[in-house]
């Protein structure tokens, strides 16, 4: 495993920022590390980076303990944290060169015109790094955290402040970077979970309350299929309550009803021959799944309410 966290914690006096967290990251996968404000998803990833010494419990990357290599473990890490530092009375292609000659990157110059190419950041390459936007600001951040080509990729929030095409092109980015390094990503937007990470750990005021791809996590909360139904008419909702493995009926205007399933079974077929039937025209039937942002919601409200 590229990154290995075992029965993690990080205790401010009585305050536990992060409770015996346990999961693993591996190569060639982007992992998405979600959990509402607070919930010490940060400061796991300065443990991660070796920024931040645990309480108790260890952190392995590439097979090395980050309290005891910590420098080698950091030369095979990219960290692009939260709050981006950045020194802003820098020129752009300056400041790359600075990272590079830190990382002692043979063949700089190539390599920072190669970080300004695949960031974009070619027209504003010979500006103060102060007069950019966030925008740009987080790319120039993604590119210090790329130079030195890191086997693993911590990224706190890396779209943050892009506008749409800027989002689409960094996200692009992200995701071909995941096909052969390890990415850590931490995000509010849940489109980007979506878009991008393979698996999702969801942790909770410091406790980890789900570690699982997206689909086996939708299968295990839906509790069932959920159906949006269209006809040219009404029915009658005890009619399509007759449907063997139908639990429920949620009728909306214009002729559109959501079935709810109390199995696994696809009520699909059913419905189609409910239609044919009846002689109803059916002009719209959608299997839904729980969206990423409802799983998020109902895992960390369930902790909540357990406290």
């Amino acid at each position: 495993m590229s990154v290995q966290i075992n029965d993690l914690s990080k205790h401010y006096g009585h305050q536990k920022a992060v409770d015996g967290l346990s999961f693993e990251a591996q190569k060639g996968e982007i992992l998405g590390f979600l959990g509402p404000n607070g919930a010490g998803k940060s400061t796991t990833m300065k443990m991660i980076t070796g920024y931040l010494a645990p309480t108790s419990g260890s952190v392995m990357v590439c097979g090395m303990d980050t309290q005891e290599q910590t420098l080698e473990i950091q030369k095979k890490l990219g960290y692009l944290p939260e709050h981006n530092p950045l020194y802003k009375e820098m020129y752009v292609k300056e400041y790359l060169h600075f990272i590079a000659r830190i990382h002692k990157i043979p063949n700089r110059k190539t390599r920072v015109a190669e970080m300004i190419s695949w960031t974009g950041l070619e027209r504003e390459q010979h500006k103060p790094i102060a007069a950019l936007s966030k925008g740009y600001r987080q790319r120039i951040g993604l590119a210090q955290a790329m130079i030195h080509d890191p086997e693993v990729l911590i990224l706190d929030e890396p779209t943050s402040g892009l506008d749409p095409n800027q989002l689409a092109e960094i996200r692009q980015l992200i995701k071909e970077l995941g096909k052969e390094k390890t990415v850590i990503l931490s995000t509010h937007i849940m489109q980007e979970v979506q878009a991008l990470c393979d698996r999702v750990v969801i942790i909770n005021q410091g406790e980890m309350v789900a570690n699982d791809t997206i689909q086996v996590l939708q299968a295990q909360l839906n509790g069932g299929t959920l159906v949006r139904i269209q006809f040219d008419k009404p029915v009658q909702k005890t009619a399509l309550t007759a449907i063997p493995g139908v639990q429920s009926i949620q009728a909306f205007p214009k002729h559109i009803y959501e079935v709810t399933g109390n199995t696994d079974l696809d009520l699909r077929p059913s419905l189609f021959q409910f239609a044919v039937d009846q002689k109803l025209i059916l002009l719209e039937m959608t299997q839904k799944t729980r969206s990423v942002e409802a799983i998020f919601q109902e895992l960390t409200q369930q902790q909540k309410n357990s406290n």
